[in-house]
């Protein structure tokens, strides 16, 4: 760690630890999804239902990341985490267990196309999984709005007795599938990998023959296309813990969320905590997070109580056709089950909808109060049901981790355990393999760093709730509850976003993950709108967000006059992938953001390192930036519009941040001329733009609009190049524009970026203008039907997002306590 870096972490930490802790203040948001287990963006866990036991956990792209807590009270289980999946037996299975192949047609078929006795001899036959060429398992390209499918199956009938049937489906999108001509899946628009539906009794009755037809619409409208089904069996008896608990109240603070829980005669608290402060890039980086637990009596009396957690090997690997080696094993003081993929091809993959599959998933607990197991996960559930403890050994590759907690009466008892996961390498950097920061001397390993957050528990426990606790009433006091709920839930999101690595000169570079939206790496229009977080917490990491760029520039590996959009695919940061450039947007982005870095600073020694290319970028946008010429810019979803006015008020900020830099270097001359141009451009913006009661989307284009967040920061940093009656008559027009879940983005569409609503609302001048901006974008999250973590794009007038999710713009939230902070 750098010295300055060093000097500024303490610094915060003797704020912390000093001022008096507020009282904690509960988030009411029903979030679309709940932040369970947040290291880095592979190891990314999230609740996507309001109880946490009605579905399994998920990664952030949808795929199940199965983590099964249960209670056990006076030797009744309590289930208050994940479902319990009983094996399920192979009948028919999905492709890419065991090939199959069916009939099927992408144009429109006869009626009755569903029914078993359905003539299909003029389909084409193909061999799943269907779909676009981006799918997993693809066997038969399908590029068409609709496909048709059947599968044709027949067994010995005695397979389909002694159990319940299901099929197992992956689609994207909408999808509807039958048995034997029953309906039996339904999908609303979404794309869902590995699902599962029971078939109703009198349904598989339809099947004593053995003979069974599964018939399968899909509907893909935009973007990937997939189709893949299969039969299974579960046995009758296979399931253990049915029982629930019943959840009472789930809180997301910013870096823990917690949930309270009746089982029985036992109230159970669990919190899980990612102590993700931005003082102390060692607890950024540190691969571990932990699951606390508190238990006591409700009714007075003693209670008999053990818990067991359970996890299988998907934390470690991108597809459920990957074999795991999973073991256990004890050091000193921890247990630990442990699981990674036999093959372990180290950053041999890259991409969006992708997890990682080298590297090792560990659950440990302290072997004084835990004990870690691997084998059979029917075993161990029994084992547990019997006994409360597992112990014994059996063939198989999934992971617990139990505690026999004993007598619990009025007096909570309490303990943790810690998930977390060593990816041996993190990022390609230029053709160089990078250890993650945690290990960037390779003298570390996963046991020092469970050691570590095991020694800190009690400190970081404390630290994390006055942190939380001072964030919503930060938060609340800049912008009301509303707004503090949101930013508490996107804190963690935006942080675990990135992975944080040393680069080969020394520098840190703390590199973003495109989620959803192209997989890119190190992207600066992602950065820039994230940025707010990170400028208030710790401009340290506002600068891991951006040296990435500038060394890209400097060392001659970019040679364009403007900044690239990325340096790659995550986790490959080679260069640039990204099809086109967006030279205003990025140069632009990076000067502001710079500007931003020096002011806060109130030293130029940043930009003093980078004087070059900021010079260069600079000029950019003084010969390009006024009248944009027909150029790729972030808020192209409507399609990309020349002469854009908000790419024109970026590019001027811009060159008034360069001047404002200059100044703090003492380069005076330099400062004039170019504070001298933006007020200049400026002023005929203001003219180009004029549309009587609001200014023009583009300068050419009538009566129409757009947001012009780009504003927010010329007034923040104290530039004030642009009238100040600009930003007013902007605020007042979009108050009269907005739809039910908040600002559309322009006149062309109804959806919008949440983000840019943030930061539209911090250009209002009173309170109650700024919460007429939140009202609607909180209850647009509160209300979404969409259980998926945080989008930033989405429908004003509907409750569906369009794309993108858990991506780390939702940091620039914090715009507006930053602009407060700045006053």
């Amino acid at each position: 760690m750098t010295r300055k870096l060093l000097l500024f972490a303490a610094s915060i930490a003797i704020v912390l630890s000093s001022c008096c802790a507020p009282k904690p203040v509960k988030n009411d948001l029903r979030a679309p999804a709940y932040p369970l287990i947040t290291i880095d963006p592979y190891t990314s866990a999230w609740a996507t239902t309001d109880n946490l036991y009605d579905d399994q956990v998920k990664h952030w792209t949808g795929r199940n990341f199965p983590l099964l807590g249960t209670l056990r009270v006076d030797g009744q289980l309590y289930r208050f985490m994940g479902l319990e999946e009983a094996p399920m037996h192979a009948v028919a299975p999905i492709s890419y267990e065991q090939n199959w192949e069916g009939a099927y047609t992408l144009d429109e078929p006869k009626e009755g196309w569903e029914k078993p006795d359905f003539n299909d001899r003029k389909w084409k036959r193909g061999e799943a999984s269907f779909g676009t060429s981006n799918q997993p398992h693809l066997r038969t390209t399908w590029r068409t709005e609709h496909i048709w499918v059947r599968r044709q199956i027949e067994v010995d009938p005695a397979l389909l007795k002694g159990g319940t049937l299901f099929v197992k489906y992956s689609h994207d999108d909408d999808c509807q599938i039958y048995f034997n001509g029953h309906k039996v899946v339904s999908t609303p628009f979404e794309s869902k990998f590995d699902k599962w539906a029971e078939i109703p009794a009198e349904v598989a009755a339809t099947a004593a023959d053995g003979k069974i037809v599964l018939a399968a619409h899909c509907h893909n409208p935009q973007g990937r296309a997939l189709l893949d089904m299969g039969l299974y069996r579960r046995n009758t008896g296979d399931n253990m813990m049915e029982q629930t608990a019943v959840q009472t109240a789930v809180d997301v603070q910013a870096t823990r969320t917690i949930y309270d829980f009746t089982c029985g005669a036992v109230d159970l608290r669990l919190t899980f905590t990612a102590p993700l402060l931005l003082d102390n890039p060692e607890l950024i980086s540190r691969p571990v997070n932990y699951i606390s637990y508190e238990v006591k009596s409700n009714d007075g009396a003693n209670h008999d109580v053990a818990i067991y957690f359970e996890a299988t090997p998907d934390w470690a690997r991108n597809t459920p056709d990957q074999k795991c080696i999973s073991s256990s094993y004890d050091d000193h003081t921890f247990c630990y089950a442990k699981t990674g993929t036999e093959t372990q091809d180290i950053l041999g993959r890259k991409g969006d909808n992708v997890r990682i599959d080298w590297g090792y998933f560990l659950m440990a607990g302290n072997k004084a109060t835990h004990k870690a197991s691997v084998g059979d996960k029917l075993t161990m559930r029994r084992e547990f049901a019997d006994r409360g403890m597992v112990e014994g050994k059996s063939e198989g590759d999934f992971l617990a981790v139990s505690s026999n907690i004993g007598t619990v009466g009025a007096d909570a008892k309490e303990d943790y355990i810690m998930l977390g996961y060593d990816d041996i390498y993190s990022i390609r950097y230029f053709e160089e393999d990078m250890r993650p920061y945690w290990n960037r001397s390779g003298k570390s390993n996963i046991e020092k760093q469970f050691a570590a957050a095991a020694e800190d528990y009690e400190k970081l426990m404390k630290r994390c709730e006055k942190f939380d606790a001072k964030l919503m009433k930060e938060t609340t006091e800049a912008g009301g509850k509303e707004y503090a709920e949101l930013c508490a839930l996107a804190y963690r999101q935006a942080i675990a976003a990135h992975k944080l690595i040393e680069t080969p000169s020394g520098e840190l570079a703390f590199l973003s993950k495109e989620c959803f939206s192209n997989g890119s790496i190190g992207t600066v229009d992602v950065t820039y709108p994230s940025a707010p977080m990170f400028l208030y917490y710790n401009p340290e990491f506002a600068k891991a967000l951006i040296n990435f760029i500038f060394y890209y520039a400097e060392s001659g590996k970019w040679t364009k006059p403007y900044p690239a959009h990325d340096v790659g695919t995550y986790p490959w940061a080679n260069g640039q992938t990204y099809g086109g450039d967006m030279p205003l947007e990025e140069s632009g982005n990076m000067v502001i953001l710079t500007g931003a870095i020096c002011k806060i600073e109130n030293s130029a020694e940043y930009a003093e390192k980078h004087w070059g290319a900021l010079t260069t970028w600079t000029n950019y946008l003084v010969e390009n930036g006024l009248d944009p010429e027909n150029q790729l810019c972030t808020d192209d979803f409507a399609g990309h519009w020349a002469r854009n006015a908000n790419l024109s008020i970026k590019s001027i900020v811009g060159i008034a941040a360069y001047a404002d830099m200059a100044r703090m270097a003492g380069k005076t001359a330099v400062a004039d001329e170019y504070e001298a141009k933006a007020r200049e451009m400026a002023a005929k913006w203001k003219k180009m733009a004029a549309q009587g009661d609001h200014y023009r989307l583009t300068f050419n284009e009538g009566d129409t609009w757009s947001m012009k967040y780009n504003l927010v920061w010329d007034k923040m940093l104290g530039y004030n190049v642009f009238d100040a009656d600009i930003a007013p008559t902007e605020v007042a027009y979009y108050l009269t524009k907005q739809n039910e879940y908040g600002l559309p983005l322009d006149c062309r569409r109804a959806y919008t970026k949440a983000d840019w609503i943030v930061w539209c609302a911090t250009m209002a001048d009173s309170q109650e203008d700024f919460q007429a901006f939140i009202t609607p974008l909180h209850k647009f999250m509160n209300e979404t039907v969409d259980r998926i973590p945080m989008t930033d794009w989405y429908h004003t007038n509907t409750k569906h997002h369009v794309g993108f999710r858990a991506r780390s713009v939702v940091g620039g939230y914090y715009i507006k306590l930053l602009s407060e902070s700045m006053k």
